[in-house]
């Protein structure tokens, strides 16, 4: 009988530790859950601290609360208690890849590049193949000026997975910031078959030098056009603000005469923005006769090996705001190599070949399509073709066809 009893209650109790140990672990995730969405969907950082803390109390080897804290400290700025809360995970569990990557993006934001690379080095030792952590290595190398390692490391990246919008994208700025010098010779040939007998005809030389603030560019465009023959000089330099933002600065002058602008300008601000977006917004500026001025804006996306824009042009007048769109998608088909199309409405301030025909007082509709194709050989050399109609009123019920065709060559060096 008492063999019976203290069967039944040993039985009782390891019932009731089992039950109690399952409400444990279910009042740790749930205190983990109301962290979350404190931090995420309240934005309230010292309580997701708290919800954190309770969690860790009842679970003091909860990897994932700990390495959540870790990220909360590093949003709210409290980087020694960040730094703490990944160490104590990595001590403990040194093959933990997202007490890794987090530890890395915290030195990293924190222009602690040479740390974040020694943490993502760290962690690739557990993981060899961890694109999370290869890509971190990539931006700290990036970052220290370390460019060709980069670059192996981004290509290994890109060949392991070809439609990585992220990778993709940092592999074309960096085969840019790897070349400190770039020299480029372009051709345009523009024919119509209504509004003017004559081609046009345009040939630009141009020497990029990358600085410690970002490239800069030195530009001599000739132009013949309506048999007068013409020369502008223009300046672009691509400041970079920050980690995510960057700017562009254009800047030209010309003798007085039909062939160019007498002056241009023209900034943007841009911005990368997660999961692949680009955003832009800017001005530019033209000087005729008189002041010209166009307000931009634009949205780009990577998706897979694809890249998508959409663009407008707006010009404001006395009595109402001219608009145009263009939407332009290329294909990536190795590396920073493409194919791209393009269709749009009205005429690009930004187009040196054309954008004369901003000055012509018939601000009639036109429509454009266009192809583009870039190819890089013996890893320095690049050329562009790109080609172009546009069907354009160039007077009221008068219609045209124009033809643009433009080659380019560039070497980096």
């Amino acid at each position: 009988m008492n063999c019976q009893k203290n069967h039944f209650f040993s039985s009782l109790l390891l019932i009731t530790l089992i039950s109690c140990q399952s409400l444990f672990a279910q009042s740790s995730d749930d205190l983990f859950k109301q962290a979350r969405n404190a931090a995420f969907d309240k934005k309230d950082y010292a309580l997701a601290t708290q919800f954190s803390k309770e969690a860790l109390d009842k679970s003091p080897d909860y990897s994932d609360v700990q390495i959540f804290l870790g990220r909360v400290y590093t949003w709210w700025g409290k980087n020694d208690s960040a730094r703490n809360c990944f160490h104590q995970v990595l001590d403990l569990h040194p093959e933990n890849e997202d007490a890794s990557a987090a530890f890395a993006d915290l030195e990293y934001w924190n222009n602690n590049s040479l740390a974040a690379l020694s943490v993502s080095e760290n962690g690739l030792k557990f993981h060899p193949e961890s694109k999370t952590l290869l890509m971190k290595k990539a931006k700290c190398l990036i970052d220290l000026k370390r460019f060709r390692e980069a670059a192996k490391v981004l290509s290994d990246l890109l060949q392991k997975d070809s439609k990585n919008i992220e990778v993709r994208s940092a592999l074309e700025n960096l085969k840019e910031l790897n070349a400190n010098n770039k020299i480029g010779v372009s051709y345009d040939f523009v024919t119509f078959d209504k509004q003017y007998d004559n081609p046009w005809h345009l040939v630009s030389v141009d020497y990029t030098k990358s600085t410690k603030i970002g490239s800069i560019t030195g530009r001599i465009n000739y132009a013949n056009r309506f048999k007068t023959n013409g020369i502008q000089f223009e300046t672009d330099v691509y400041p970079r603000i920050s980690k995510t933002f960057y700017s562009h600065v254009n800047a030209g002058i010309s003798n007085k005469n039909s062939v160019f602008p007498q002056y241009r300008a023209g900034f943007s601000l841009y911005a990368n923005l997660p999961n692949g977006f680009e955003a832009e917004g800017g001005f530019r500026y033209l000087y005729f006769n008189d002041a010209t001025w166009i307000y931009t804006a634009s949205m780009g996306k990577y998706f897979k090996n694809y890249w998508f824009n959409l663009r407008t042009y707006l010009t404001p007048s006395s009595n109402a705001v001219s608009n145009s769109y263009s939407f332009t998608t290329r294909y990536y088909f190795k590396e920073t190599d493409y194919f791209g199309i393009g269709l749009g409405t009205g005429i690009s301030p930004d187009e040196t070949a054309n954008n004369i025909q901003l000055h012509d007082p018939y601000k009639l509709k036109s429509y454009r399509i266009s192809a583009d194709y870039r190819k890089t050989f013996q890893r320095m050399n690049i050329i562009l073709l790109s080609c172009s109609m546009i069907q354009q009123e160039y007077l009221p019920k008068e219609i045209g066809n124009q033809y643009l065709l433009s080659l380019t060559y560039q070497r980096r060096f």
